[in-house]
């Protein structure tokens, strides 16, 4: 198993931290970024055509992007209580290094919905 680390690169283009990831981890998924099998995910996508890290980069309010709020997501959302607007916000508020310092430090892959 893979020790967690800080670091930002280990941020997925939808704001969740692989770097905290049990799949990740334990060697078992690359991470978004290096993740070829991840090819379904629109918001990899997308943040790949604009030349993206993140959605935080992007002007568009993460709220209101069809991309970033897909079914998919959502069903992801719920069943993990993950909020990842709150992600993509935190990362545009505070940037990469501190987010990626905040779930390591918290043992969190996402934001908490509250």
């Amino acid at each position: 198993m893979k020790e967690m680390t800080n670091n930002s690169h280990q941020i997925a283009a939808c704001g969740l931290y692989c770097g905290a990831c049990k799949k990740f981890l334990n060697g078992k998924c690359p991470g978004c970024k290096e993740n070829e099998k991840a090819s379904w995910c629109k918001i990899r996508k997308c943040c790949q055509q604009k030349g993206f890290h993140t959605c935080a980069e992007c002007d568009k309010d993460v709220k209101e992007c069809k991309t970033h709020n897909n079914f998919v997501g959502k069903i992801f959302a719920f069943l993990f209580n993950s909020d990842r607007a709150a992600c993509i916000r935190y990362i545009r508020e505070n940037g990469e290094n501190a987010f990626a310092e905040k779930m390591t430090k918290e043992n969190l892959m996402t934001m908490k919905r509250k």
